[in-house]
């Protein structure tokens, strides 16, 4: 009999699981956050706000971005990314405005009400880090940090 019990234990599967649970804790923190959108906020607790929208918050510059650099940098298919872009347009998270390098392209940018989701997202990130440097102490949390930010870089 094989043993595939490292499927469950490798790091990259721990990995994903500990980022969905980040994801989870941050989006619920944002759910009670009186500087976030009340629309959004509202999405977000009924559970119509998911993990996908992190990608828009954690990848568009405040500057803004094409769709084809904003897919790359999340690591997106341009037409996932898209769907995306289309979805938080909607929600009134971000917008498309001309690009003044080139007046045909557009730039995904956010919108005002994007940019206070964007600072509620900072402050609950910073609180679900706080729990996790709670959960596994100060010097695990650290080398955790220093580890995967070294492992993110490559060679």
């Amino acid at each position: 009999m094989r043993d595939d019990g490292w499927r469950l234990t490798h790091l990259g599967r721990l990995m994903g699981h500990a980022l969905r649970r980040f994801d989870e804790r941050v989006l619920e923190r944002m759910t009670h956050d009186p500087q976030a959108p009340l629309a959004l906020s509202n999405l977000a607790a009924r559970g119509q706000v998911g993990a996908a929208i992190v990608h828009i918050t954690r990848h568009l510059p405040l500057q803004g971005a094409r769709l084809t650099a904003l897919a790359h940098s999340a690591g997106m298919s341009k037409q996932a990314m898209g769907d995306l872009v289309d979805q938080c347009e909607a929600w009134g998270l971000v917008r498309r405005e001309p690009d003044p390098l080139d007046a045909r392209a557009k730039r995904i940018v956010f919108s005002p009400a994007g940019l206070d989701w964007l600072e509620a997202f900072r402050h609950a990130v910073a609180q679900t880090e706080a729990e996790f440097r709670e959960a596994v102490g100060e010097q695990v949390a650290t080398v955790v940090a220093l580890g995967l930010e070294a492992y993110a870089q490559g060679d």
